[in-house]
């Protein structure tokens, strides 16, 4: 059985808040969509897209956003991104519980969010201490024997993390 592969993704680059306008629905910047596209062309060289693929988005604008940038770029269909309001602004645990509540048959996973909880999620289940920076990509391996459903603190590898 081949380990299972999770890649969280910070979204890309979000225009500056402002007042007038809700942070859920900040849309990104053209220097983010540019650094996206770039990292998500890396990623095409590390991640199989198959059947067994699921990709995982907040729904926030910038979330949203930047999935669709990595999605068309790695030739997944947009119409299959899951798209859940539970990850923005969501503590580590609850995007974890998101996670665990995937299919069996998914073998990779594409997460796309916010930090800290991001960030957190990945030193949690990686016994890591990174800082996911906007369109980064944490590349991280299941430990033998663990699913989707039973990822859990310490029970998974970080790889590498895709910065530029």
């Amino acid at each position: 059985m081949s380990s299972k592969k999770l890649f969280i993704i910070r979204h890309a680059k979000a225009e500056i808040p402002i007042w007038e306008k809700k942070d859920f629905d900040r849309n990104i910047m053209d220097k983010g969509a540019a650094r996206a596209q770039h990292i998500a062309n890396k990623l095409k060289d590390i991640v199989t897209i198959d059947e067994k693929t699921a990709v995982l988005s907040s729904t926030a604008n910038r979330a949203i956003q930047t999935a669709h940038i990595f999605c068309t770029s790695l030739a997944f269909p947009l119409q299959n991104i899951l798209q859940t309001k539970a990850i923005y602004e969501a503590y580590y645990l609850d995007i974890l519980n998101i996670i665990n509540q995937m299919p069996a048959h998914i073998d990779t996973l594409l997460v796309f969010g916010h930090n800290p909880g991001l960030s957190d999620l990945t030193n949690y289940i990686c016994n890591s201490y990174i800082e996911l920076k906007t369109s980064h990509c944490a590349v991280i391996n299941l430990e033998d024997g663990i699913d989707f459903a039973s990822l859990s603190g310490g029970t998974a590898t970080l790889v590498q993390t895709i910065t530029e």
